[in-house]
């Protein structure tokens, strides 16, 4: 299980890490799926982030490197620019 994935070099701390091959477009391609928190303090960050969908993606604990985008994506709040507040985020990025 790996604890952490880079984005374009921004490390995300992650609470559930699979990796699996997909068929997408009549090929095989990588995919992964993490959750992870945001909180109020970094959701800016990571959104900003999520919302250029063009990813280095790297898992260091698990030697893998791959060029990818979103396939799905969800989060258990609109809102977090409340002080305290927490959301849950679901990330799905395959291989492009």
């Amino acid at each position: 299980m790996a604890d952490h994935i880079l984005l374009n070099s921004k490390k995300i701390e992650i609470n559930n890490f699979r990796e699996e091959k997909v068929l997408l477009n009549g090929k095989e391609v990588k995919r992964i799926v993490v959750d992870f928190q945001v909180n109020h303090s970094n959701y800016h960050d990571i959104t900003t982030l999520l919302y250029k969908n063009d990813f280095d993606v790297e898992v260091p604990e698990r030697n893998l490197r791959f060029k990818g985008t979103i396939h799905n994506y969800s989060s258990s709040v609109t809102n977090l620019y409340e002080a305290g507040a927490v959301g849950d985020f679901h990330l799905e990025l395959v291989e492009r």
